[in-house]
This record gives structure tokens, C-alpha cells and sequence, in this order.
């Protein structure tokens, strides 16, 4: 199964895998499974932590590059077709940075895993963290 995972499912993995689903889990170590991290992640995780709304043990750049090598993740970087399906979607969401995720998961045609219930409202499949 190919995921690309929303922002607190990739922090809570490796920080606090309690806080997800018993399947949410199971997906997460399953060798077959393709996770992708969009270049999202790092960017919303370094303003949270420069706002001092979020603690990191390590700086942003080497805490997202040494989980998602070790978790195996295939990282997404933005492109034109993601911006363009970004502007077009509809104003469920105001995040720009799930709007984004939701862009992408879309034109990559993959699942969100998400525990996010807000990103419903788009056509788009989420997996429930």
C-alpha cells in the first residue's frame, strides 16, 4: 500500500506511536508498504519549532532526514501539478500545508494517512491514523 502521511502521523511514529491506531502501526512497519513524506512535513514541522510550538530533540533538517531514511520513505517534493491542484481545491481546509498534502495525495493518486477528519471533505481517501 502507498501512503503519503500527514504531518502528525510522522512525528507521532517516531515520538508517540501510542497515539496511533493499531493499524495505522501495522501499515507503518510493513515492509510492503511505499510511505511517502512530502516536503511539507520538515517545512510546517520547522515553523511550528521556530515558533516554539513544537520540541524537537534534534534540529528539523536532521530529524526529518534521519527518520525517513530509517523508516524507508520516499520523499515527494512539490511540483507545478501540485501547486496548480492546490489552488483549485475547495476552501474546506485553511491549512495550506494539509491543503498541499491533499493536493498531492490526489495527483499522485495515493491515500492520506491522516487523523485528520476535516480532510474528508476533499475527494481524496484517508486512511484514519
Amino acid at each position: 500500500m502507498r501512503l503519503l502521511l500527514d504531518t502528525h502521523v510522522f512525528v507521532w511514529m517516531h515520538a508517540a506511536p501510542e497515539r496511533l491506531s493499531r493499524r495505522a502501526r501495522d501499515v507503518l512497519v510493513d515492509a510492503e508498504s511505499e510511505l511517502l513524506l512530502s516536503c511539507v512535513v520538515p517545512w510546517e514541522l520547522g515553523i511550528k519549532a521556530g515558533q516554539g510550538k513544537l520540541r524537537l530533540p534534534e534540529p528539523v533538517d536532521v530529524y526529518c532526514a534521519s527518520r525517513a531514511r530509517a523508516a524507508r520513505m520516499k520523499l515527494v517534493d512539490i511540483r507545478f501539478a501540485h501547486v496548480f491542484e492546490a489552488v483549485r481545491l475547495p476552501d474546506h481546509h485553511r491549512d495550506p500545508f494539509d491543503r498541499m498534502l491533499v493536493a498531492q495525495a490526489r495527483v499522485e493518486r495515493v491515500p492520506i494517512l491522516s487523523g485528520d477528519r476535516a480532510l474528508r471533505a476533499y475527494d481524496v481517501e484517508v486512511v484514519p491514523a
